[in-house]
């Protein structure tokens, strides 16, 4: 399975708010990651709707994670950021043009494949990704101290 680029930037952008650890600006993560400052308004506004983030226009303003790290369930997350769920033609049957659904077995063992996917990333929250071995070396490649 291949997640959509608005999925993957939107994990991206949760993680730097966990390892922010309080409030933080678009352009900031726009730099940190080299993303395109349009598309991670969009995300950004996206989650703001789901209730991940939190964000505030003006002066002292910014971007915060709406809830702890450990709250928030990548499953949960990608489900609610992939727009398209729809792994072959056959699961949407107002599409569908396949002579043998209904009768063959792949969609079942793909709608499996795809929920194990799922139940596994279930498993995992937005701190279990900002936390271990690599934490320092995540906050210096996010974080640069400038000179």
């Amino acid at each position: 399975m291949k997640l959509s680029l608005f999925s993957d930037y939107s994990l991206r952008t949760l993680m730097y708010g966990a390892m922010k650890d309080g409030s933080f600006l678009l352009d900031h993560v726009a730099k940190a990651y080299g993303i395109s400052r349009n598309h991670l308004t969009k995300v950004v506004q996206s989650l703001s709707k789901l209730g991940y983030l939190e964000t505030q226009r003006g002066r002292g303003g910014g971007i915060k994670l709406a809830r702890p790290p450990e709250d928030i369930r990548l499953g949960k997350l990608v489900r609610e950021t992939e727009d398209q769920p729809i792994l072959i033609e056959c699961f949407d049957p107002a599409t569908s043009s396949c002579p043998i659904t209904g009768i063959c077995r792949l969609k079942g063992f793909l709608a499996g494949a795809m929920k194990a996917f799922y139940d596994s990333l279930d498993q995992y929250t937005l701190r279990d990704i900002v936390s271990g071995p690599n934490r320092g070396k995540m906050n210096a490649v996010l974080f640069p101290v400038s000179p």
